[in-house]
């Protein structure tokens, strides 16, 4: 299995391979004494693996239960998360216990913030089971869920003992996960590494998909490591994004993340170019990078949709507003605007 650390305050390993999920109990008593074990995950992904992770754990001398919720991001809201901390409580977990997240993105991110509040901080494995959650949401910390008035805005930063990347999930994954993820890796390699974009555009997922995850950990990792809490050169990896949690947010999340960020990054790319911020080059690799990958690149929405939508953004200021812009193909900058601009950045984007 390959190994990457993650070089937080609080440091720990990701390890990626193919199979780790039959021996995850193994793999998490290395690093933590078997104790009682709560693991958190949804109906589909406890259908198809939750029993197999129980298992594993008992083998290793973790004494385990399985709190389950509804799948999708309508479940990662304050009900759901209540619902886990009494499940948490009614088990009767103690501090020196441990939560594992098993599933994508919104489960990894709702049991992580149950993690951070249950008793003040109890600690927590992330076994990530989607292509997105792999290469994003497990690494770095940030746990939260929604609020009626936008997204991820209530959260905690919390950094899991372990990460497990088993990529032999990856190939029974649904073509719409498939999409989410290769939507983030692109973003990664427009903001970060363009030799990364150049090989999505040349099929190179389909050749090299555990490599290609690796590659993509590897840049999050670097950047968590040079700004743990999101004070600056983390939030570029918000490229995109902005305009992604309005799309979700006005297509009453029809439209989920992934497939939101590459949509959110070429609006934005079209924008910088419309406004003499980025080469035609540029956007011509994007585009061809999204469509060889089966990503739509084009919003449906109107910017004043968009904007609507926008101006609950955590990443807003007071008036101003923190977007992230491609400045070249694999490199992007932190630009702050008006709020009031915002709308009309998006029209450049939409034209």
């Amino acid at each position: 299995m390959r190994r990457i650390s993650i070089e937080t305050g609080h440091h720990y390993d990701l390890l990626i391979g193919s199979g780790p999920l039959d021996r995850c109990g193994e793999e998490i008593a290395r690093v933590v004494t078997p104790c009682a074990a709560a693991v958190v995950t949804d109906d589909t992904v406890d259908a198809l693996y939750g029993e197999a992770v129980e298992r594993s754990l008992r083998k290793a001398g973790f004494s385990a239960v399985r709190i389950v919720f509804p799948h999708g991001e309508a479940s990662k809201n304050m009900g759901t998360l209540s619902h886990v901390l009494e499940s948490l409580a009614g088990a009767g977990l103690t501090r020196s216990d441990l939560i594992v997240a098993l599933g994508g993105g919104v489960v990894g991110d709702l049991a992580g913030f149950a993690a951070a509040c249950y008793l003040r901080g109890i600690r927590f494995v992330q076994i990530p089971t989607s292509l997105l959650a792999m290469i994003d949401s497990s690494v770095g910390g940030k746990t939260a869920v929604d609020l009626a008035a936008g997204k991820n805005l209530a959260g905690a930063f919390w950094q899991p003992e372990l990460v497990l990347c088993d990529t032999a999930l990856l190939s029974t994954l649904p073509g719409c996960y498939r999409l989410d993820g290769l939507g983030e890796m692109i973003k990664y390699g427009m903001g970060f590494d363009a030799q990364l974009l150049s090989m999505m555009r040349e099929g190179g997922w389909e050749r090299e998909p555990e490599a290609m995850v690796a590659r993509c950990i590897s840049i999050k990792a670097a950047v968590v490591a040079a700004d743990e809490r999101d004070q600056a050169e983390r939030q570029k990896l918000n490229l995109g994004h902005t305009a992604a949690h309005a799309i979700e947010r006005c297509s009453g999340l029809g439209i989920t993340h992934g497939r939101a960020v590459a949509i959110g990054t070429a609006l934005i790319a079209r924008a910088c170019v419309k406004r003499g911020m980025l080469s035609h080059e540029a956007l011509a690799l994007l585009e061809e990078a999204l469509d060889r990958c089966g990503l739509e690149s084009r919003c449906a929405f109107s910017a004043r949709e968009l904007a609507a939508a926008a101006v609950n953004d955590k990443k807003r200021r007071g008036d101003s507003i923190t977007l992230v812009l491609p400045a070249t193909a694999g490199s992007c900058v932190l630009h702050p605007m008006p709020a009031a601009e915002l709308e009309g950045f998006f029209a450049d984007g939409l034209n």
